[in-house]
């Protein structure tokens, strides 16, 4: 809010439904962007038979900040397979330092409107949206 950015109404209405994996919101991930500088909606959505490879290339695939929701599947270290919604901050050190400020100062607002996601992961560069070294061994801390 320090931003003055606000979150579109209707990412709260498909957050519900992509919990739930409802109609259209059957999904593995949506992408979030700030519009116009005033208000967070939504950029793109994967379908289940996207991968996280796919969500890593929509997320980054404009040198710009972004914002996004994975459910990621994994198996735990006792052999279950589960999943996890994971909200992801990606704000690459190449971004413009507008950009970079402003989605760094209006995160909460999004967290906030996601109520319910318990893993939240900050991201600067590729490496950091690793899967089998960065974000798989956070994921499982939370299985």
């Amino acid at each position: 809010m320090a931003t003055g950015v606000t979150v579109c109404d209707s990412v709260s209405d498909a957050f519900q439904k992509f919990k739930l994996k409802q109609g259209e919101f059957k999904l593995r991930y949506i992408t979030y962007k700030i519009q116009d500088k005033k208000v967070i909606v939504i950029d793109k959505k994967g379908g289940m038979e996207k991968t996280y490879e796919d969500f890593c290339e929509d997320i980054t695939s404009d040198n710009d900040c972004r914002y996004g929701l994975v459910d990621l599947e994994f198996e735990t270290d006792d052999g279950r397979t589960t999943s996890k919604l994971v909200f992801i901050s990606w704000n690459p050190d190449t971004a413009p330092i507008r950009s970079k400020m402003i989605y760094s100062g209006s995160k909460e607002s999004i967290k906030s409107t996601l109520n319910g996601v318990g893993i939240h992961i900050n991201a600067t560069d590729f490496s950091e949206l690793d899967y089998e070294t960065t974000v798989l061994p956070i994921v499982k801390r939370f299985a």
